[in-house]
C-alpha cells in the first residue's frame, strides 16, 4: 500500500509549544525551542507532528482564545520562525500539522471588538448575539463547559453572546456566509504558507442552533463526561442544540474542498458530541474531513471490554472515514497515571503505546509518552489553567499533563534557565530525555523500537482489525492486510494469565517490538504480566 496517503497508519507527535523548550529564558517555550528539537522527534520514528495553537492571543485559555488567526505571538516567535521550522521539518521527512480552532475566538480579536460595538456595524452579526428574556435573563438554558452558563451580557449592544467555553471565548456565527468566507481565508494562509494538515479543535462546535431552544436535562446516572467531573452543571444536560448542528456537514464540505486544492494536506477533527463515535463517522464520509478522533480512549476505564467496544462500535459506523485514535493529549490526565495507577511502572508506557498503534487508524502521541511521564500533582497557587482554577478542588484541570518537558536532569529540567510557567517536578527530571537517551532499556529507547518496528508491520499500518473472544484482561485481535495476518494479543494486568483462542493454523511470533513476548500453541494464549503476543500465521 505504498500508494496510500502519507497520513493513513501515520504516527503524529503533538507538541504544546508552551511546555517544549524555552530558548529565550521568559519560562515559556517557543517556536525556536521546537525548531532546535525537531532532530531528537524525528528520531523517534514518528511521521508528523502537530502543533497546539502558537497565533496571537492574550492567553487566556493559553492559546486557545486567538486573536489572529494569521499570525504568532510575540510569545512564541515570529512568522519566520514558523516557516524556519516548517522547512527544517520537511527536511527531516517529517510533515507539519497545526491546530485551528475556527468555531470562536478571543475577545481581543478585532473582529469581535468591531461585532459588541452596535447592532448595526459591519461584523455586527458575526457572533452570536440574542437579546435577553423579558425578565432580563438570557436567552436559554445553554451551559458553558468551564462552569457556569454560557451568556455573557455586553452593554454596548444591550445584548448577550455565546460562549460555548470561557466568557473571553465568544462563538462566531457560522450561519453568516462572509463569517464561513473569512474562516476558510484564514485557513488557506497557512495552506499557502505549505502546512501539511489541520487539527481541526472542537470542529463540532462551528454551528448553534438558529432557533435557541433550551437543551433538555439529563438523567443524574448519566452525567458523565470527559474532562468534568459529574457535579459540573455541564454534564446536567444533552447538548443537543449548542453543538453538533445538521448544517455543519456542508461547511465541513467547504473546507474539504478548500483543502482538496492543496494535494496531500489532511484534516483531523476532535469530535466531542452526545454520541462522539457516530458524529466521528459521520463526519469523516466521503468529502468531509479525513480522519476524526473523540475521547473515548481519553477516559479512565482501562479494560479489555471498553478499549474492544468503543472501536468497535466505531468501525461498525464508519464506512468510508479513517480513524485516529489518542490516549493521552493536552487535555486529559497523563495516560500512565490514568491507565497505570498511583505508581505506575514505567515500562507500562511502552504497552500502552504498542496497543494504540496496533489499532486500526492512525495515531495521535503526546509530548512526554515517549518518556513515561505521569501527572504533576500542581498545587493550587501555582494553577494556570482557568478550568482547573474554576473548579478545584473536585477537578483540577489540565495543568498537570502540560508541565515542561524534562530535556535534562538539571534545574528546570533543561527547559528554561528561568523559571518555567508550570512547575518541572523531581519525579519528571529523573525521566529526562538525556538520562534515557544513555540507557539502552530506557522508555525512550522502548519507544523508538516499537515506532521502527511498527514500520515494517503493513497489517499495523493499513490493515483491517477484527476482535476474538477473550476474558478479562485480556484484548485480542487480528489485524490482515495484503493476505498477512496478524494475531495481536495484550494482558492489561500485572499477572500471568491464559485464554483459549479458537483459531485454525499455526502462528509464529513476531519478534522486534521489544515488549515482554507471550506464547500461542495448542488454541491456548500465554502472556506475562502486562504482555503481548505479536504472532503471524504459518
Amino acid at each position: 500500500m505504498t500508494d496510500a496517503p502519507w497520513w493513513r497508519g501515520a504516527v503524529t507527535y503533538q507538541i504544546y509549544p508552551r511546555s517544549f523548550l524555552d530558548t529565550d529564558g521568559d519560562g515559556v517555550g517557543d517556536l525556536p525551542g521546537i525548531i532546535e528539537k525537531l532532530d531528537y522527534v524525528a528520531s523517534l520514528g514518528v511521521d508528523a507532528i502537530w502543533i497546539s495553537p502558537f497565533f496571537r492571543s492574550p492567553m487566556a485559555d493559553y492559546g486557545y482564545d486567538i486573536a489572529d488567526y494569521c499570525d504568532v505571538d510575540p510569545l512564541f516567535g515570529t512568522l519566520e520562525d514558523f516557516d524556519r521550522l516548517l522547512a527544517k521539518a520537511h527536511g527531516l521527512g517529517l510533515r507539519v500539522m497545526i491546530d485551528q480552532v475556527l468555531s470562536h475566538t478571543s475577545i481581543e480579536h478585532a473582529w469581535f471588538q468591531e461585532s459588541r460595538q452596535s447592532r448595526d456595524n459591519a461584523k455586527a452579526d458575526w457572533y452570536v448575539w440574542a437579546d435577553a428574556k423579558e425578565d432580563g435573563t438570557p436567552p436559554n438554558n445553554w451551559l458553558s463547559i468551564f462552569g457556569g452558563g454560557a451568556w455573557q451580557w455586553e452593554p454596548r449592544r444591550g445584548q448577550y453572546y455565546l460562549h460555548n467555553f470561557l466568557a473571553s471565548q465568544p462563538d462566531l456565527n457560522f450561519h453568516h456566509p462572509e463569517v464561513r468566507a473569512a474562516i476558510l481565508d484564514c485557513v488557506r494562509f497557512w495552506l499557502e504558507r505549505g502546512v501539511d494538515g489541520l487539527r481541526l479543535d472542537a470542529i463540532n462546535f462551528c454551528f448553534h442552533d438558529a432557533q435557541l431552544r433550551d437543551n433538555p436535562p439529563k438523567p443524574k446516572a448519566q452525567r458523565t463526561g470527559r474532562g468534568f467531573s459529574p457535579d459540573n452543571p455541564y454534564a446536567f444536560q444533552y447538548h443537543w442544540y449548542n453543538n453538533t448542528q445538521p448544517e455543519n456537514l456542508a461547511f465541513l464540505a467547504e473546507l474539504r474542498a478548500l483543502l482538496d486544492r492543496f494535494p496531500g494536506t489532511v484534516a483531523l477533527g476532535e469530535i466531542s458530541s452526545e454520541d462522539s463515535l457516530a458524529t466521528t463517522a459521520e463526519y469523516t464520509q466521503a468529502g468531509r474531513l479525513h480522519m476524526g478522533y473523540s475521547f473515548e480512549l481519553l477516559t479512565d476505564d482501562f479494560s479489555a471490554a471498553h478499549i474492544r467496544g468503543t472501536v468497535e462500535q466505531l468501525e461498525a459506523q464508519m464506512r468510508e472515514g479513517w480513524p485516529c485514535w489518542a490516549i493521552s493529549n493536552h487535555d486529559v490526565q497523563r495516560v500512565l497515571s490514568r491507565w497505570g495507577g498511583e505508581r505506575p511502572s514505567p515500562a507500562l508506557a511502552n504497552l500502552f503505546t504498542a496497543l494504540v498503534c496496533s489499532l486500526r487508524g492512525s495515531v495521535c502521541v503526546y509530548q512526554g509518552e515517549e518518556l513515561g511521564l505521569t501527572e504533576v500533582d500542581v498545587p493550587y497557587e501555582a494553577l494556570k489553567d482557568p478550568y482547573g482554577i474554576a473548579f478545584w478542588p473536585q477537578f483540577k484541570g489540565r495543568d498537570g499533563c502540560r508541565t515542561p518537558m524534562p530535556w535534562s536532569g538539571g534545574e528546570h529540567g533543561g527547559f528554561s534557565v528561568s523559571v518555567p510557567w508550570l512547575p518541572v517536578p523531581p519525579e519528571h527530571r529523573t525521566l529526562a530525555v538525556a538520562r534515557q537517551e544513555a540507557d539502552p532499556v530506557s522508555v525512550l529507547q522502548g519507544f523508538r523500537r516499537i515506532m521502527q518496528w511498527r514500520r515494517g508491520q503493513s497489517a499495523l499500518r493499513w490493515g483491517d482489525i477484527r476482535f476474538l473472544d477473550t476474558p478479562e484482561p485480556v484484548l485480542a485481535f487480528l489485524r490482515c492486510h495484503a493476505g498477512e495476518t496478524l494475531l495481536i494479543a495484550f494482558n492489561l494486568d500485572g499477572n500471568a494469565v491464559q485464554a483459549e483462542l479458537s483459531l485454525d493454523g499455526q502462528w509464529w511470533p513476531v519478534d522486534g517490538h521489544g515488549l515482554a513476548q507471550g506464547a500461542f500453541d495448542g488454541g491456548r494464549l500465554r502472556l506475562p504480566g502486562h504482555g503481548v503476543l505479536f504472532a503471524r500465521q504459518a
